[in-house]
């Protein structure tokens, strides 16, 4: 039985917790229970994992998940490996995260369905909205979310087909007498989404978990609808492609460019696009700038030292907008940093992702997940 590194089983970041999640359970094999073949499935294989993990948004934390992939019995080896997961975290900040996701390829590939169902209570900071400079506030939400993304192949390495999101946003607590606490600000005392719209992937990558060449890109039209459960009307438009070329053999260069435009009025500030985070612009904390358009542009270098040691450095550019100035390049946001790899699995090359960004003196933040940023 060949099993997982002692500190991948204990160390994984946050961004959301579906990606801990992923990260793991895309790797068949690595600590299998039970490997059998069923009347429907085959290569099946389970995984329990415990977590502990820290990041700015959360603090300390821990918890536990269970995995599994298998491949459907009628496909052929060409056929991705499934994954269905469960997962709950406890963190310092007292949130509690409990997720579903899954993600599932079907008829060698033809059909390639990912989501997630979930449970969150969460505590968040507010910083304002636009170019506004508001000092900290921090707001607790519960919510449950559901994703879906259910796609058919259309051409070579197209996928297209059909994004939906479900998230009924109830703010649980703010601070007395800052811009939440007053009501004044769209959605802050509760807000449900529920959109459904189409999507088109188009990936042509080497490697799922550290590609040395290819792209991996979406786009998608994603309307939120009263005809579907949700509380308002509003429409958004997201483009994420990322581009992967290995300048030498140990030497990747990668970039990527990320939209997010919101059409529509009163719309939720919890749906507004945002900067942050671990994957979309490390160093600033998750949702410190939010308005309704965002570009980014981000770029790695990530180099193969010694074995299983690697380094990155790496750089964003970012900007926000809205209806009046679509988007405000003369104030850009920028950032940068560093970072340690270690291949936590050879095969598939997953790395633990331990990174230092700076957005400036007073935003200087850690990072420990597993996988890369983009």
């Amino acid at each position: 039985m060949k099993k997982l590194p002692l500190f991948l089983f204990l160390l994984f970041g946050f961004n959301s917790f579906s990606n801990t999640i992923d990260s793991l359970s895309a790797s068949s094999g690595v600590s299998e229970i039970t490997k059998k073949e069923g009347k429907y499935l085959r290569d099946k294989t389970v995984v329990p994992v415990p977590i502990v993990f820290r990041l700015p948004e959360t603090g300390f934390a821990g918890g536990a998940l269970i995995t599994t992939t298998f491949r459907f019995k009628k496909d052929g080896e060409i056929a991705k490996p499934s994954q269905i997961s469960f997962g709950g975290a406890y963190t310092q900040k007292k949130q509690i995260l409990i997720d579903f996701p899954f993600a599932l390829f079907y008829d060698n590939n033809r059909y390639y369905i990912n989501g997630e169902v979930g449970w969150f209570r969460y505590n968040y900071k507010y910083f304002g909205i636009g170019e506004q400079n508001l000092s900290e506030e921090t707001y607790g939400v519960d919510y449950p979310r559901i994703k879906l993304l259910a796609t058919k192949m259309i051409g070579k390495n197209l996928y297209g087909g059909l994004r939906y999101l479900y998230e009924d946003y109830k703010i649980t607590s703010t601070d007395e007498g800052k811009a939440l606490a007053s009501g004044r600000v769209a959605g802050s005392d509760r807000s449900r989404t529920s959109a459904l719209g189409v999507s088109f992937l188009k990936d042509t990558r080497d490697s799922v978990f550290y590609p040395r060449k290819g792209i991996y890109g979406e786009f998608y039209v994603l309307p939120t609808l009263k005809a579907v459960g949700a509380d308002r009307n509003f429409n958004r438009i997201v483009l994420d492609v990322a581009h992967y070329q290995s300048i030498t053999k140990k030497i990747v260069f990668a970039t990527n460019l990320y939209g997010s435009f919101i059409q529509g009025k009163n719309i939720p500030f919890s749906q507004l696009s945002m900067l942050g985070g671990a994957k979309k612009m490390r160093g600033i904390f998750e949702g410190k700038f939010r308005d309704k358009n965002l570009l980014l542009l981000q770029a790695e270098s990530r180099f193969e030292v010694w074995k299983f040691i690697g380094l990155a450095a790496f750089g964003s550019l970012g900007w926000i907008g809205d209806e009046k100035d679509f988007i405000r390049f003369s104030q850009p946001k920028a950032t940068f940093g560093a970072g340690l790899r270690l291949k936590a699995i050879k095969k598939e090359h997953i790395n633990l992702r331990i990174d230092y960004a700076i957005h400036n003196k007073e935003n200087k933040n850690f990072y420990l997940t597993v996988g890369e940023a983009f």
